[in-house]
């Protein structure tokens, strides 16, 4: 059983009773705040007069959280409306902003699906973490080329590397050489 107060119109939970050992009562106080401005607005959009239904919360579910029309079933906002019924602040008819707000941060509302991307296009398809200047071991004016600092860049997950190459002095041979500067 719980208790509510009135706070701008929309009613907010402020007391929990338990029963403890099966004949002793306990009363909890929530710390429950208030659903965010943002929440509210997405809710009015979604709902009508103050309470979201069935068909509101199927509505939400295509349209705001992009699930598939085939997996945001009845059956589905049903059983999230089921899940909300031990709040005491469900309404028969459909649910109010603090029991969607409560929707929202339960475990019925997991984060995003984890999306699978083809992996089997050529590398130059892809968008790549690179590094620019990733043989310079330290600034680009003074500090001088090593193989180290590609072994390190590519520790910490660079998978393109950047080689300025200038022919040496007789044409005969290739130098990782930073672009004019005296570095090598």
């Amino acid at each position: 059983m719980a208790t509510t107060t009135r706070n701008n119109s929309r009613s907010i939970m402020s007391k929990q009773h338990f029963k403890v050992c099966f004949c002793f009562w306990r009363i909890f106080r929530l710390n429950v705040a208030e659903p965010p401005e943002e929440i509210n607005i997405i809710f009015d959009e979604y709902s009508h007069n103050g309470i979201m239904s069935l068909d509101d919360l199927i509505n939400f579910l295509v349209n705001f959280q992009g699930e598939k029309e085939g997996d945001a079933t009845n059956k589905h906002a049903q059983t999230i409306f089921d899940s909300l019924k031990h709040l005491n602040i469900f309404q028969r008819r459909g649910l109010p902003v603090e029991a969607f707000f409560r929707y929202l941060l339960s475990d019925l509302n997991g984060p995003l699906a984890e999306v699978k991307h083809d992996m089997n296009c050529p590398l130059a398809h892809y968008f790549l973490y690179t590094g620019h200047n990733s043989y310079l071991t330290g600034n680009q004016v003074s500090s001088a080329s090593s193989t180290s600092a590609i072994i390190k860049a590519l520790k910490k997950g660079v998978r393109v590397i950047e080689l300025d190459l200038w022919p040496n002095s007789r044409g005969t041979d290739v130098l990782v050489h930073h672009g004019g500067w005296r570095d090598t």
